[in-house]
């Protein structure tokens, strides 16, 4: 007895010690964006800095508007999601609900893999297959990215369409509600907290994408005129420059990342109230 209590508190050391890790490790990202871009934003204005629509580090004076890339991050995510949510919670409907066994061994492992494949081999095959057809464009990045987000929204909306109780469908089908109305009118909307947090999460992965975005969408900082030209997102801008950055330069480039990483804090924060309200 004795020796199972000691295993249960030094395990409850253990997970406290990892959870302690993962919140230290978010504390000094955290502190690290906010020291290192705060300067710079106080130094080019709030205002300039993410109202400008002139990216020219280079000039004299330089000049450091991020707005195109705020914007065109926003246009390629918003697309990924038209393209890649719709698509993978009625991939997951079908593995969860419709899918013979024999298939299921098939198709689930084949989904799996998608979500192991490098950024930048999607990033060849959106060179090779997307970009002849659409030019290096918004659309391109949008294609490519509603891809590369399907592994994750199918996995969660899956898993989440299973954790339904057997009770909703089979009670709609008493009802006399068929195989797809009882599906989609019942379980879906029981499924709902999972299928959001999938979508929240194919938010996250597409906003934050880098490699492939900077092969396939033209890396033009300017503001997007329409589907079928380059733009450049918060990501692909500090990649491509902060190699060489320096000073005020490199300083605008963290602030870049402190903006995006705002954006996706506003977009969890708004995700856990919506799940509170619905709950």
């Amino acid at each position: 007895m004795e020796r199972t209590q000691l295993i249960e508190k030094l395990m409850h050391a253990v997970f406290f010690i990892a959870a302690c890790a993962s919140i230290f490790a978010v504390g000094l990202i955290c502190i690290f964006l906010f020291a290192n871009g705060l300067p710079a934003l106080k130094e080019i204005g709030v205002g300039d800095f993410l109202l400008g629509k002139s990216w020219k580090p280079s000039d004299t004076p330089p000049t450091f508007g991020i707005l195109p890339m705020i914007v065109g991050s926003l246009y390629v995510t918003a697309g990924a999601l038209i393209i890649g949510v719709p698509m993978g919670i009625l991939t997951a409907v079908f593995l969860a609900k419709s899918c013979p066994p024999r298939m299921y061994r098939l198709a689930k492992p084949a989904t799996n893999l998608l979500a192991g494949i490098p950024s930048v081999v999607y990033g060849f095959f959106g060179m090779s297959a997307i970009v002849p057809l659409t030019g290096n464009s918004i659309l391109s990045a949008c294609i490519l990215l509603g891809i590369m987000i399907l592994p994750t929204v199918i996995a969660i909306s899956e898993s989440a369409l299973r954790a339904v109780p057997a009770q909703y469908y089979e009670g709609a089908l008493a009802l006399g509600a068929g195989h797809y109305r009882s599906i989609f009118r019942v379980v879906l909307p029981a499924a709902k907290s999972g299928v959001l947090a999938a979508a929240v999460l194919g938010i996250g992965r597409a906003i934050g994408e880098t490699m492939a975005v900077i092969m396939v969408a033209g890396n033009q900082a300017r503001m997007p005129v329409s589907m079928f030209k380059g733009i450049r997102t918060m990501t692909a801008n500090i990649v491509i420059e902060m190699g060489y950055a320096s000073g005020l330069h490199r300083d605008a480039l963290i602030a870049t990342g402190v903006v995006l990483f705002v954006f996706i804090l506003i977009i969890n924060l708004s995700f856990s109230a919506l799940t509170r309200r619905k709950g």
